[in-house]
């Protein structure tokens, strides 16, 4: 009786049992069976080395946007205030947001094409208002090379022939008063910017001087010193206080009277308006040395009326939200 159990097919060679093994081993499967053009579920594929599990999502999603990129992202950096707002019409959508900062060193306008939908977001699951916030567009206002001049010696001590060389290099920038700011004089002729002026000159008890004033100092200017002794007694109490009163007069003996404001017309941004400041002008006396300072006054106030300007334009211009600040970052 034969035995179909005991049947033996043809036996193999050690050539072809490791050729078997190795087959099996070296066999790459997809873990699970998925359709290899869709980018929404993760890829996973065993691999040998023990079946050791290899994630190639970044992989499959890499060489996908090599062929077609699956969303827009990037920064643009454009060159003026017209480019961004021209970059943001061609690309908003009905979520786009501006963003602006308003930093007096680094101030810079952002748009965010794809910014989140408006609402509140979930907190667990799918969030469909949330957005990537990749794709944006900025504009890094130059400040004007007037203004970092400016704001590169304000407050600074200057000695007598470094204040001639910066006032000559820079005479372009320094405006005349007018007769009604060198009497600080209020007419209904005024107009609103020398109203302006003469409240500030009040208010910190300052006067206007010219041009030719500022040179004329830094070439001749000179400080003489004097010492009095003032003395005061209490007749009540018969105590007595002795002071020593220093004043500082011309060569002819005169007490020095000089302004301690003038006023310069600079732009705040490159290719700008230019916005009149007054900057206040003191010296200071420490033994023969003579130091003068010049200190623009409340410069912020010219920075936020040009910075308010161009957002304006940009918020009419494009008819998107704006927001004071920085957006969101993934941290």
């Amino acid at each position: 009786m034969k035995d179909d159990n005991l049947i033996i097919g043809p036996m193999e060679n050690p050539g072809q049992t490791v050729q078997k093994l190795m087959t099996e081993l070296g066999t790459v499967d997809s873990v699970p069976d998925i359709d290899i053009g869709d980018i929404d579920t993760a890829w996973l594929v065993s691999v040998p080395e023990g079946r050791k599990i290899e994630n190639l999502t970044s992989l499959r999603i890499a060489a996908a946007e090599y062929f077609a990129p699956q969303r827009r992202r990037g920064t643009a950096r454009l060159a003026d205030l017209q480019s961004l707002i021209d970059w943001t019409n061609r690309f908003k959508g009905e979520n786009s947001a501006l963003y602006a900062n308003p930093d007096m060193e680094r101030p810079t306008l952002e748009c965010i094409a794809d910014y989140h939908a408006e609402g509140p977001g979930v907190p667990f699951g799918n969030d469909t208002t949330a957005r990537h916030c990749a794709h944006r567009g900025r504009y890094a206002f130059p400040l004007s090379k007037e203004w970092k001049r400016w704001m590169a010696i304000s407050g600074k001590p200057l000695d007598k022939d470094e204040m001639g060389e910066f006032i000559e290099a820079n005479a372009k920038d320094v405006m005349d008063p007018t007769p009604a700011l060198l009497k600080l004089e209020d007419a209904d002729s005024n107009q609103s910017w020398e109203t302006r002026l003469i409240q500030t000159a009040r208010h910190i008890e300052g006067r206007y001087g010219q041009l030719g004033q500022l040179l004329a100092m830094s070439r001749q200017f000179q400080v003489y010193e004097t010492s009095n002794l003032a003395v005061t007694s209490n007749r009540d109490t018969g105590e007595s206080s002795i002071q020593f009163l220093n004043e500082h007069n011309d060569k002819d003996g005169a007490p020095i009277k000089i302004p301690n404001l003038i006023i310069i017309g600079i732009p705040v941004f490159e290719n700008g308006a230019a916005y009149r400041m007054p900057v206040r002008f003191r010296y200071r006396k420490s033994g023969s040395a003579v130091k003068f300072i010049m200190s623009i006054y409340s410069p912020e106030k010219a920075f936020d009326a040009a910075f308010d300007e161009a957002l304006t334009t940009a918020r009419d211009g494009t008819e998107l939200p704006l927001f004071l600040g920085q957006p969101e970052t993934n941290t």
